[in-house]
């Protein structure tokens, strides 16, 4: 093998290639720890073309994801970064792509707060694809008014849901839900805008949620009578009959059946005992203040 030189030439210019690779490959890891290539500026943008941010922005994305970033601009993992800055507040989903030499570009779509989950003052907001996520209850509320939502674990879409669903309930009253409930049991509690609180039944099968749609409709029908009858302040409304509702009007006043009893006796003898501050005549009725339809 020593005698050939045409192998001997062959060896030498193998070991010469890589000797300059591996020469070449310092030579890039070096320059890829230079801190000129060091993550320092972060621009942020809205994902949508033409849109605006409302509560994001590029120092307060900063301030947030910068010092959690690991790696420079090649090293730098693009899949982990996406996840540090999804977890800035209101931030619901984010890309990122390099910019030369020491930049990121990041466009993101801002949760849209339909209202609060759960305890008002724990900071947990839900938006309208019915994902929750923590951010300053008070600067939602600079966008529009919170709804009050709450339900058990893993039922936040179906409140979301349901609350499209109402709203078209009730847009025959022209009121709609200010808040919404979904009790343990799977029953349904709303207070509409017009201060109404309404029970609605539970709901956990198709035969169940056409029931409660049918007992919803014929409340709405039957509300120009109701509110003929006891004016349109209605405090309450429980719409879980099968065949009827009941239902506490605001203007209507009641006594207890000792109340009542005292009435009966003062009225007997000729006292009167108008428990009315205007002297008006009390309804007299006992302690179920409500009247079934």
């Amino acid at each position: 093998m020593w005698h050939n030189t045409r192998l001997l030439n062959l060896i030498a210019s193998t070991l010469y290639a890589l000797v300059a690779l591996m020469a070449f490959g310092a030579g890039l890891l070096w320059l890829a720890q230079r801190p000129v290539f060091a993550i320092t500026h972060v621009e942020v943008a809205p994902m949508e073309s033409g849109g605006s941010l409302r509560h994001v922005n590029g120092p307060s994305v900063r301030a947030n994801a910068l010092g959690k970033l690991s790696g420079n601009f090649f090293t730098l993992d693009l899949n982990e970064a996406r996840q540090i800055f999804e977890s800035v507040p209101w931030v619901r989903r984010a890309s990122v792509r390099r910019e030369w030499p020491n930049g990121l570009a990041v466009e993101v779509e801002e949760h849209e707060a339909l209202g609060t989950w759960g305890n008002a003052d724990s900071g947990r907001l839900i938006n309208t694809y019915g994902e929750v996520f923590v951010a300053n209850p008070a600067e939602a509320e600079e966008d529009a008014q919170l709804l009050a939502l709450d339900g058990p674990p893993d039922s936040e879409g179906d409140v979301v849901d349901k609350l499209e669903t109402m709203r078209d309930w009730f847009k025959p009253l022209k009121v709609e839900p200010l808040a919404l409930t979904l009790s343990a049991r799977y029953a349904w509690r709303a207070r509409l805008s017009n201060g109404m609180v309404i029970e609605l039944g539970r709901e956990q099968n198709d035969e169940e949620r056409d029931a409660m749609a049918q007992r919803v409709k014929r409340f709405v029908v039957a509300w120009p009578q109701v509110t003929e009858q006891w004016g349109k302040q209605i405090e309450y409304a429980d719409l879980r009959y099968p065949n009827g509702f009941a239902i506490r009007a605001a203007n209507v006043r009641f006594l207890t059946d000792a109340q009542a009893a005292a009435a009966a006796k003062a009225k007997a003898a000729g006292t009167n005992t108008s428990t009315n501050p205007n002297n008006n005549p009390t309804r007299l009725k006992s302690k179920n203040a409500e009247k079934n339809r």
